[in-house]
C-alpha cells in the first residue's frame, strides 16, 4: 500500500504494546508489496481511502476506467477526481454501499462502484480506518440489456402494426372494389349528363387514389417495422443522399430552409441496401426541417471516411432536444410532434445495426442538433480457431450477416 495509508497507521501505534506494534509492523512490511502486485493484477479498479475520502492508493485500473494520474491522485479527495460523487452520503463506516454512475472521460462508460468501510482493532477497540473503492466497468451489460429491451418493445410494436394493418387493410380494400362498383353504376347510368357523369367519376377516382395512398403507406410502415433480407449492392452513398433531397426538395422549398453540403471526394463505395439507406436519411433530413424556423433554418450536411468506417453527418440550427426528450428519443410513439408516431428515429437505428452501422445524436436544447450515421466499411469478421490443434493460425470467417 502506498505510504500515505500506512503513515495513517502508525501515527496511531502507541495505543498498541511493544509486541504488537512488533508484529504489526513486519506484517505490513511483509504484505505490503503482495497486496500492491495482487491490486495491480485486478481489471477492476481499486481505491482505498482514509476516513474523510483522500485516496491513499489507486491501482492502474482506475486510470483505464477514469482517466486518474494513479500517482497524483494520492492525497486528493475522491471528489476532486471523480466529480458528481457525494461523499456524504456515502461514507458511512458502518454500511456498505454499491452505486451505477456514468461517466464520459476517458470514453463514455457506465460503472458501477462498491464501497465498503475498512475496520480494524486498535488494541482492545475497534477503529474505523477507512474505506476501499471497488469499481467495475458495466457497459457491455448495460448496452447488452438496452438492445434486448429494444427489440422486445420492437417485436411487441411490430406485431401490433401487423394487426393494426391488417384491421385497416380490410376495409380499405373493401372501400375500393365498392367504388369500382360505383363507379361502374355511373358509366352505364344514361339519366346523368355526361358532365355530370364525369365530376363524378373525377371524385370517385380521387377517393381510390386515395385509398391507394393509405394503402401503400401501411405496406411502407410494415416493411419498415420487420426485419427485412438486405439487398446489398456497390452503393455511391452522395449519390442515395442527393437523390433524397431531390425527394424532399419541395417540402424544403416551401419552407425556404437552406441546405448546405461539405462531401469529400472519393468516398468509398459501400455494400448498402440504397432504398433503406434513403429511406434513413429521408427521415433524418426531414426531422430536421421539421426542427428549424422557415426562412432561417439551415441544414449542414458533411461526410467523412477513415479506414475502417464512413460517417454522414446531418446538423441543423434548430431549437435542439431537451434532456429529457434525449433519454427517449427511440421509444415508439413518444414524440413532440402533433403528427408524429415516435417511429423515425426507431426505424433509422433499426436499418443502420442491420447494415453493422450505429446512430449518434448529439444536442443540446436551444442550440441546435447533430445527427450522425456510421457506416462500416468492410462486413464484419469473426475469428475462429480450429478445435483440433489450438496453434494453428486463426482463421477468417466471413460475417453472415
Amino acid at each position: 500500500m502506498k505510504d500515505g495509508f500506512l503513515d495513517k497507521l502508525i501515527s496511531r501505534l502507541d495505543r498498541f504494546s511493544p509486541s504488537e506494534v512488533q508484529n504489526l509492523v513486519s506484517r505490513l512490511v511483509r504484505e505490503k508489496g503482495f497486496m500492491e502486485n495482487v491490486f495491480e493484477s485486478l481489471r477492476e479498479g481499486v481505491l482505498i481511502l482514509d476516513p474523510e475520502g483522500a485516496i491513499t492508493f489507486a491501482n492502474s485500473a482506475t486510470h483505464r476506467l477514469l482517466g486518474i494520474n494513479t500517482t497524483k491522485s494520492i492525497g486528493q479527495k475522491v471528489t476532486a477526481v471523480i466529480r458528481g460523487i457525494d461523499w456524504k452520503s456515502l461514507a458511512n463506516p458502518n454500511r456498505v454501499v454499491s452505486r451505477d454512475m456514468e461517466v464520459f472521460y476517458p470514453e463514455n462508460r457506465f460503472l458501477n462502484f462498491y464501497l465498503a468501510p475498512i475496520n480494524g482493532q486498535v488494541g482492545d477497540k475497534d477503529e474505523h480506518l477507512g474505506y476501499v473503492m471497488l469499481i467495475h466497468d458495466v457497459t457491455d451489460s448495460i448496452k447488452e440489456r438496452e438492445e434486448t429491451i429494444e427489440s422486445e418493445k420492437l417485436n411487441a410494436l411490430t406485431f401490433l402494426a401487423a394487426g393494426v394493418a391488417h384491421e385497416i387493410g380490410n376495409p380499405l380494400n373493401s372501400l375500393d372494389i365498392h367504388l369500382q362498383l360505383l363507379n361502374r353504376k355511373i358509366r352505364k347510368n344514361d339519366e346523368l349528363a355526361d358532365d355530370s357523369k364525369a365530376d363524378l367519376q373525377n371524385l370517385l377516382g380521387t377517393a381510390q387514389q386515395e385509398i391507394r395512398r393509405l394503402d401503400n403507406i401501411l405496406k411502407q410502415f410494415l416493411n419498415a417495422l420487420r426485419p427485412q433480407t438486405l439487398d446489398r449492392e456497390p452503393t455511391a452513398l452522395h449519390k442515395v443522399l442527393r437523390d433524397t433531397l431531390e425527394t424532399l426538395e419541395a417540402e424544403l422549398t416551401e419552407r425556404e430552409v437552406q441546405v448546405s453540403l461539405n462531401l469529400v471526394d472519393n468516398l468509398p463505395v459501400l455494400q448498402l441496401d440504397s432504398a433503406q439507406i434513403q429511406q434513413a436519411i429521408y427521415n433524418i433530413i426531414r426531422n430536421a426541417a421539421q426542427a428549424v424556423a422557415s426562412k432561417s433554418g439551415r441544414i449542414f450536411i458533411e461526410s467523412s471516411f477513415n479506414d475502417h468506417e464512413v460517417v454522414l453527418s446531418i446538423r441543423d440550427n434548430g431549437s435542439g432536444i431537451s434532456p429529457e426528450d434525449m433519454g427517449a428519443l427511440f421509444e415508439p410513439y413518444r414524440t413532440t410532434k402533433e403528427a408524429g408516431t415516435g417511429l423515425g428515429l426507431l426505424i433509422v437505428r433499426r436499418i443502420l445495426r442491420e447494415h453493422g452501422g450505429e446512430i449518434e445524436i448529439d444536442s443540446e436544447d436551444g442550440d441546435g442538433t447533430v445527427v450522425s450515421l456510421y457506416f462500416p466499411r468492410f462486413e464484419k469478421r469473426v475469428r475462429l480457431l480450429a478445435e483440433s490443434d489450438s496453434h494453428k493460425p486463426p482463421i477468417d470467417v466471413e460475417s453472415t450477416k
